[in-house]
């Protein structure tokens, strides 16, 4: 190596671990809201009896930024509310105090793009029991929130691949619990396929990603994603996505559609808070149409893109 070339390697080594420890400083200083208190990310706590560390017993909300504005947040907001009066859980502050929370935050960490985590659980027990605090117990609030740039991510415009793995879920996915092994387990699979997502299979057909809501587009141009029911959480961002469809006078069929279908059709996408639309370009190692992003899903991110910017607040 030429003395230039040790230069450049050195000065390049240099700027990432300058990055690296600016990355990690600025996440130190990350301010989290626990219980009624903005503090440090590194001094957040819980108890842990709290029930959500015991048991899962709890709910959680993840609403995108961009441009430092809240993405459809009144669609997660109502998903949040209905998760936790379906386990009789009540929220600690009204939607309206929630709602400045989640702005303070934004303020607070100056969050142009990413994404506000939140989470209810039903607080902490003075022992471990398995049936409901029978009284004093107030549910514990946390939120904070994580930097990404999710319009310009790489891989809106490359694609990603898809696994497929066995649903093994509880039969209420439609609520938003942090019980979340399942979805542990088929993420860390595709992670050690090299792949971008799993989608979970029932009774042969695809119920949803791991963290995301599966569509495809057959090659009769019809839009189709599995309809809202218990089998699946209902996506706020899947929400959107046919609504705008229909707007523009595009077909959508909600029904359940198979790995087979998914294969042989023109294209495939998932959607979520976290990534908007995403192409789908291969399915546990086959590609899907020529194995490129295609024109629907690029179009329909674009559509939700403008949307989102439009609609935030």
């Amino acid at each position: 190596m030429t003395i230039g070339g040790f230069v450049r390697g050195y000065k390049f080594a240099y700027m990432l671990l300058a990055a690296s420890l600016l990355d990690r400083r600025n996440r130190l200083n990350q301010i989290a809201y626990v219980n009624g208190a903005f503090v440090p990310l590194a001094e957040a706590k819980v108890s842990i009896l709290d029930r959500g560390f015991l048991f899962a017993d709890g709910i959680y909300e993840v609403s995108a930024v961009l441009d430092g504005k809240l993405v459809d947040n009144a669609s997660h907001l109502a998903r949040l509310e209905r998760s936790v009066g379906e386990i009789a859980l009540a929220l600690p502050e009204p939607l309206s105090r929630i709602v400045e929370i989640q702005r303070e935050l934004i303020a607070r960490n100056q969050l142009e793009n990413g994404l506000v985590y939140m989470e209810v659980t039903r607080g902490a027990d003075v022992g471990r029991d398995f049936a409901f605090p029978k009284s004093g117990v107030k549910p514990t609030l946390v939120m904070f929130t994580s930097v990404k740039d999710i319009v310009n991510a790489p891989a809106a415009k490359a694609g990603i691949g898809v696994i497929t793995v066995p649903d093994i879920r509880w039969t209420r996915r439609d609520i938003k619990s942090v019980a979340l092994l399942a979805q542990v387990l088929a993420k860390q699979a595709a992670a050690e396929a090299g792949a971008g997502e799993a989608w979970m299979i029932e009774d042969g057909k695809v119920t949803e990603g791991g963290s995301s809501s599966a569509f495809i587009l057959t090659q009769d141009d019809v839009l189709v994603t599995r309809q809202n029911s218990s089998a699946i959480l209902p996506g706020c961002t899947r929400r959107a996505v046919v609504a705008l469809a229909e707007e523009r006078q595009l077909r959508v069929e909600e029904r359940p559609f198979t790995i087979q279908e998914a294969l042989a059709a023109k294209e495939a996408f998932i959607t979520s808070a976290s990534l908007f639309v995403q192409p789908v370009v291969s399915i546990d190692g086959k590609t899907v149409a020529n194995g490129k992003p295609g024109p629907m899903a690029a179009r329909l991110r674009e559509i939700y893109i403008d949307f989102a910017r439009a609609t935030a607040v």
